[in-house]
């Protein structure tokens, strides 16, 4: 028999929360307590907030159900390292979708979790590889967590930065938001040595370090800080212009591109013709021009040329010398 209530309320709170509806017998019975104890402590879950609905009948029944607003949830230990594991993969690997509420919503979760607990998630997330797409840099979750704590704190962080021709460094920055662009994570934050506003690769990152000083956060110039970061990797993009032929209809290609490549332009109807710029790796560029599933050819610039002849060269020794993989290698060759 359960004779603390506080106990008594988290354990029937647990029980409710699994999407079923509780006979009040039942209940008495896992309670080991009257049912009318069992009313009364049903009605104290009303009124912390908790949506108790409850269906006459011989026996009556309980069942928690969608409410106003989202109370506090009692998980069990397999449970909570289950949510634990989910969060730190997604967080681990920026995949697209998972944002910052679920960066904050791991640090809530690893700052209450038992000693037991927290070492299974990490012997879990050490024995797992998940497959992502991209080529985003793996990530500590902690790391995230710490950014994500000192934001939502209004806690100046310190850390250490390595750029991208590798010159380390260190900043003290007054964090503003946590970023997903679906391949990485970037960290929008005022930099207090440069007294400017910087973005921040976080796989770039070591090291972070809550300061415990509070701050005011101050106005971004955008006043978004996925707008602040779009305009930020746009002024240090270094873009190329490319041009490539298709031996399929413009309307089929643009289907099978991401829209801010360009539109493709027909040159008849079973040729086009796509003359565009981009900012991102040539390799990568190629590899997305395999995919449109048809012969191509890439007049510019020489280096994506010789990119491409590569990659169809890889994929030739990768099936034997059949030379019936793609598109890439019998069309990707630029004249």
């Amino acid at each position: 028999m359960t004779t603390d209530t506080p106990a008594r309320l988290l354990q029937l709170l647990s029980l409710l929360q699994t999407p079923r509806e509780w006979p009040g017998g039942e209940l008495s019975d896992r309670l080991g307590v009257s049912r009318r104890t069992v009313r009364r402590d049903i009605d104290r879950l009303r009124e912390l907030g908790y949506p108790v609905q409850a269906t006459k009948g011989s026996d009556g029944g309980y069942r928690l159900v969608a409410g106003k607003a989202m109370p506090p949830l009692v998980l069990d230990d397999e449970e909570a390292v289950a949510i634990a594991v989910g969060l730190r993969a997604g967080a681990g690997h920026a995949v697209e979708g998972v944002e910052e509420a679920s960066v904050r919503a791991l640090a809530k979760l690893e700052q209450v979790l038992p000693s037991r607990l927290r070492h299974r998630v990490a012997t879990l997330q050490a024995a797992t590889t998940p497959l992502t797409s991209g080529d985003g840099a793996s990530i500590a979750p902690e790391t995230l967590t710490v950014m994500a704590s000192t934001v939502a704190g209004r806690e100046r962080l310190r850390f250490a930065y390595r750029a991208k021709d590798g010159t380390p460094s260190r900043r003290l920055t007054e964090p503003y938001r946590l970023v997903s662009t679906g391949r990485r994570w970037y960290l929008v934050a005022y930099d207090l040595d440069r007294e400017d506003w910087r973005t921040f690769r976080v796989d770039r990152v070591a090291e972070p370090f809550a300061t415990g000083a509070r701050f005011t956060p101050r106005e971004l110039p955008t006043g978004d800080a996925a707008e602040f970061l779009r305009q930020s990797m746009y002024r240090r993009q270094e873009t190329y212009e490319f041009d490539v032929t298709f031996a399929a209809p413009a309307a089929f290609v643009a289907t099978r591109l991401p829209p801010w490549l360009g539109v493709p332009e027909p040159v008849d109807d079973h040729s086009c013709r796509l003359r565009s710029s981009a900012g991102d790796a040539v390799e990568w560029l190629a590899v997305r021009l395999a995919t449109v599933e048809c012969e191509f050819t890439v007049r510019e610039p020489a280096e994506l040329v010789r990119c491409v002849r590569e990659l169809g060269a890889r994929l030739t020794r990768g099936g034997g010398g059949g030379g019936g993989e793609s598109g890439v290698a019998e069309g990707g060759a630029g004249r």
